[in-house]
């Protein structure tokens, strides 16, 4: 991947500092996903991709962040049983809403936060990370699976009627 010219750092919702970066991490995860053509722009979903604040105090907000302090992309980590857990049992990890901002693309953005959620679940003793994903996102598919992960169709599962999400999973 080469050196990063971004870093990967923990958004703190306790200090105001972090506020615009949280904020902004809210636009670009919200913005991937709409005009990334995921979903549409009225669905629910889309304002809780751009409620990063919540993600930020609820589970773990992780930020790539440019030199120049601009957010390039993001990523919620969870542990398994709490409120942003969706297929990760107790014991396990998930992460969600990986988003990286148009702009960002192909500098290893993605790769770096996917990275650091299998770091994160690693630190925490963790089985097994997991990530839910829609079946249009072939891009992240293939990330996943060069970073190890396999496809778990036992855990695919739809938020909505008209969502189908497949799961990836790591074993750790």
């Amino acid at each position: 991947m080469g050196s990063m010219s971004f870093a990967i750092r923990r958004a703190d919702p306790a200090d105001p500092a972090d506020g615009p970066a949280i904020e902004a991490a809210g636009v670009v995860s919200r913005t991937a996903y709409v005009d990334g053509g995921h979903i549409p722009g009225r669905a629910e979903y889309a304002g809780r991709l751009a409620d990063a604040a919540s993600r930020a105090r609820e589970a773990e907000l992780w930020l790539a962040v440019d030199p120049d302090g601009t957010v390039l992309g993001s990523v919620t980590f969870a542990v398994g049983g709490s409120s942003y857990a969706e297929v990760s049992v107790e014991g396990e990890g998930e992460f969600r809403m990986l988003a990286v901002g148009e702009q960002a693309r192909g500098r290893g953005v993605g790769e770096a936060l996917v990275r650091r959620c299998v770091e994160r679940a690693r630190e925490l003793g963790l089985s097994a990370l997991a990530i839910s994903t829609q079946p249009t996102m072939s891009a992240a598919h293939r990330l996943y699976e060069r970073l190890g992960f396999t496809r778990a169709p036992e855990l695919d599962w739809k938020p909505v009627p008209e969502v189908d999400l497949m799961t990836y999973r790591l074993t750790l």
